[in-house]
């Protein structure tokens, strides 16, 4: 995404809208159509036109899919036709608004591939982006190379290579000796010591998208109290947690919102730190010390560093927890997002707005709240100007409401050579955009 694939629009490191494809676009004053005026130059890297044609043809796709793009497919739900007028005019017509319209046609359901290449792009990525896909090693790295052919400004590199590593300190080292120009996201915080030579690095301790949530089973029937769920977030000191599990990276939230989004606001004191009020709220739901919950936690450092850490916190407060870690991802999706086998479990959450999740009772947390559908409902499809206000006051709601514990945000923690410049410090979208980055020696 940005680097083989466009979008119409692009969401840089501050959450804001830039212009990619599209170098402009309105919207009606019912919210119901957007016109788009596409680059009149851009081209795919095989050379063909990338015109309105093509674009349509990149939605129509997603939006008709039954099964196989479903959730981005449900991200372009409310469209109804995609229209190309001309060459560069796209109009887009919703069945009912959508203010996160342009969020998601900047993300990966937004992607114009090359139509003439729809049937192998499993094996071939076929874009307009001013990289092209060169080589892929599965588990240990992904290649790409400058694209001849693109019809904007060039990239600074002739070429590039993701690499894959299972082990965070493996990693570090490969950057400490040259093998590697820069890390993406460290996995081993406790470890960035090693780069403080200003001279040879630079840390950018950014934000992600990443809400690390305890959520709760809430079709079990202790869930349904909301004393015990208060109960649980008073019982856990999450300033210690974050100290514990990433070295006091990240960032404390209290609801399922990322500070880059426009909606958000400081909710992590909702409910501070209290083990006294968590044994009360406990004793008058009944459950002074005969409360045994099943902690079930995908295979991933953190998930299982911060279920150490609960474990201990509500033995505290007489709570029994039994930790299960669960290969990640397969068992982890198995038994707890598929078949909802849990009490309670830890995961990153990193997909962009994913507060809306909660507004879905088949959601493996099955959290049924009505008032917070309403809230949804108005911020998503009432006038622009108020989805702010509605999804401020959702947000509120998930977290008074104690929905979960909301542990805290991961960190973008990204680590390069002094000499590069350009690197995004907060992660905004499902893209590690490589359009932007430099070094002295260009």
């Amino acid at each position: 995404l940005y680097n083989v694939y466009e979008t119409l629009l692009k969401v840089d490191a501050k959450g804001d809208f830039q212009p990619l494809l599209a170098k402009s676009w309105t919207q009606s004053d019912d919210g119901l159509s957007y016109t788009f005026t596409l680059e009149p130059n851009a081209k795919f890297a095989s050379g063909t036109v990338l015109d309105a044609t093509a674009v349509k043809t990149s939605l129509d796709r997603i939006i008709g899919d039954s099964k196989s793009l479903a959730t981005l497919k449900a991200q372009l739900a409310a469209i109804g036709t995609v229209t190309a007028s001309d060459a560069t005019t796209l109009v887009i017509t919703l069945r009912h608004r959508d203010n996160d319209l342009l969020y998601f046609l900047a993300q990966t359901a937004g992607i114009v591939y090359d139509p003439s290449k729809l049937s192998t792009l499993d094996v071939t990525p076929a874009g307009s982006g001013p990289f092209v896909f060169s080589a892929w090693n599965q588990g240990d790295s992904l290649s790409l190379g400058r694209n001849a052919n693109y019809w904007g400004t060039p990239t600074k590199f002739d070429k590039a290579s993701f690499k894959y590593y299972a082990d965070a300190n493996a990693e570090n080292a490969a950057l400490s000796s040259g093998d590697l120009d820069l890390i993406t996201n460290d996995q081993a915080p406790q470890s960035l010591g090693q780069f403080k030579d200003t001279s040879r690095f630079t840390i950018l301790d950014g934000t992600t998208m990443a809400e690390v949530v305890m959520g709760f089973n809430h079709s079990r029937a202790v869930f349904k109290d909301i004393r015990v769920r208060q109960a649980i977030n008073y019982a856990i000191n999450r300033k210690e947690l974050l100290q514990t599990v990433a070295d006091g990276h990240g960032l404390l939230i209290g609801s399922m919102v990322p500070p880059t989004d426009p909606w958000y606001e400081d909710l992590s004191n909702t409910y501070p730190y209290d083990p006294q009020k968590a044994r009360s709220l406990l004793a008058e739901a009944g459950h002074s010390s005969d409360l045994n919950l099943a902690l079930r936690v995908p295979t991933l450092p953190y998930a299982t560093a911060a279920a150490t850490f609960v474990t201990s916190a509500l033995k505290d407060v007489g709570i029994t927890v039994t930790v299960d870690q669960l290969d990640f991802p397969a068992r982890w999706i198995d038994e707890v997002l598929t078949k909802s086998n849990y009490d309670m479990t830890i995961v990153g959450h990193v997909e962009g707005r994913d507060i809306t999740k909660w507004a879905d009772p088949d959601y493996y947390w099955h959290y049924d709240n009505a008032e917070f559908r309403t809230l949804i409902e108005q911020a998503q499809t009432g006038p622009s100007d108020e989805q702010v206000g509605f999804m401020k006051k959702a947000a509120e709601l998930l977290a008074t409401d104690a929905a979960a514990d909301f542990l805290y945000l991961l960190a973008n923690l990204v680590v390069t050579r002094a000499d590069l410049s350009g690197v995004a410090q907060n992660l905004t979208s499902d893209s590690f955009d490589l359009t932007t980055i430099s070094s002295k020696d260009f």
